[in-house]
Formats: C-alpha cells, structure tokens, sequence
C-alpha cells in the first residue's frame, strides 16, 4: 500500500485483535513509533512487555506503516503502528507508565521531533477532553498526522468489514 509517501509493513502482531476483557475500567488508544535501531522488533518486544502487565491489556493492533519524519526532516523514516488498549489506570498514570516504557526501551529525549528508538503516545482516553502542562487529550494535532489517521482508517475499516 502507497499513500501519501505511507507503505505498509508486514509484521508479527501487527495487525492483531482479540476480544475485550471485562477487567478493566478504561480504553484508550496508543499511538507507537521510532526510527532508531531495529524498531519493528522493538515493536514485538513492547506487545510482550504489555502482556506481562496486569494493569493493561491490548485489544487490538494496526498495521505497521512507514512514513516520512515531519518538524526535524533530516533523519530516517518512521514506523509507525496502533493500539487500543484497557487499563485499569487513569490517563495521568497510563501516561507515566508510557513514559517509563520508553525509557525502559533505551528512549533518551535529545530534541523535540527528533530520532528515537521509541515513541508512545496517549491519543484518546475513553472520551475524556483534558488540558493540563503534561497531558493533553485528546492528543493535540492527532487528525494532521498520517502516522495516527492512516492506521485508525485501516483498523476502523477491518472492524466494519
């Protein structure tokens, strides 16, 4: 698939679903990049990671896409993927947890729109509006983004057909 300067990449998990878990409370939507180091199996890696927590359960995954950088141009393509999640969490603490799983995965923040070997986005919350210094939902600028539009089009369309 070709659009906009976005190709699909095949990968483990990516796109998955499974059923929903009465367990937890809330759904949100993650939004999963990098372009530093071998990204799809950090990809991996992080499904597994969040298999083992008992605060987050992943319904469903998007397909991998490739997509160019945008702010800081000079740097390698971007994969990029989506996950709708539960969690018994609240948006500030899935959103901490996001952060530590970034470190956890060698994330170093250099420079705003920079590289980086992984990237997690809080996108939406259940349907929560909030607008706080470290948290905005939902995530500002989310409909400008291929990154997040071309894969939540592929996953809404897979669930309609």
């Amino acid at each position: 698939m070709k659009l906009a300067g976005v190709s699909l990449v095949k990968a483990p998990f990516f796109p998955s679903k499974r059923a929903a878990s009465a367990h937890y409370r809330y759904r949100a939507l993650v939004g999963i990049g990098g372009n530093e180091g071998a990204v799809m199996e950090r990809f991996v890696r992080l499904l597994r990671y969040w298999t083992t927590r008992r605060d987050l359960f992943v319904v469903e995954t998007s397909p991998i896409v490739k997509n160019p950088p945008f702010g800081y141009l000079p740097q390698p393509d971007f994969l990029n993927a989506l996950a709708w999640v539960q969690t018994s969490l609240s948006a500030k603490a899935l959103l901490r947890l996001l952060l530590q799983t970034e470190k956890r995965f060698g994330r170093v923040r250099k420079e705003r729109f920079g590289p980086r070997t992984l990237d997690l986005d809080l996108i939406f919350f259940e349907n929560q509006t909030l607008n706080t210094p470290r948290l905005t939902l939902p995530h500002p600028h989310w409909s400008e983004r291929l990154s997040v539009i071309v894969p939540l089009g592929m996953m809404q369309q897979r669930n309609v057909s």
